[in-house]
């Protein structure tokens, strides 16, 4: 079986630098074999590619692309507390906020993004439960949030 380093090295992704947090919180937070990661926006090299509402501005496909790169930060942070990407045993839980136009109802399909992102790195310990929230807008008008809970190898 592949290690996740190895599956991330074979998909051409690495694990970006942190972003620094925004306000008076930290990206990820240890407690025993637990790791929980803040809301993580889809930043590239420090830049949100997209901003916008989902269904408005965003398309789904966009905010699909933009989720998986939102959980691709989520455990670079997570990696980044438990000392690597390898030492992640097990996505439990995946958060995900849309900001999104009135009625929009895909955001299963958006999240999913994230979600078979998790399983392309970590396989079946990356299959985990998940929240779905639509919102009015996010954080520096980005289109995606995702925060993800994790156990540390012991």
């Amino acid at each position: 079986m592949m290690s996740p380093s190895e599956r991330l090295a074979a998909l051409g992704v690495t694990l970006p630098d942190v972003p620094a947090a925004a306000g008076a919180y930290v990206p990820a937070v240890r407690h025993g074999d637990l790791v929980i990661t803040t809301g993580q926006l889809p930043f590239v090299d420090g830049e949100l590619p997209l901003t916008g509402l989902v269904g408005v501005d965003v398309t789904v496909a966009q905010a699909t692309a933009l989720t998986r790169q939102a959980a691709l930060n989520a455990v670079a942070a997570a990696a980044a507390i438990l000392g690597g990407v390898d030492r992640i045993a097990r996505v439990l839980s995946v958060t995900g906020h849309i900001a999104c136009g009135p009625g929009f109802t895909g955001h299963p399909t958006v999240l999913d993004g994230a979600s078979t992102f998790l399983v392309d790195i970590f396989g079946d310990a990356g299959r985990h439960v998940r929240t779905n929230v639509g919102a009015a807008r996010l954080p520096l008008d980005s289109p995606v949030e995702v925060g993800i809970v994790v156990t540390a190898v012991v």
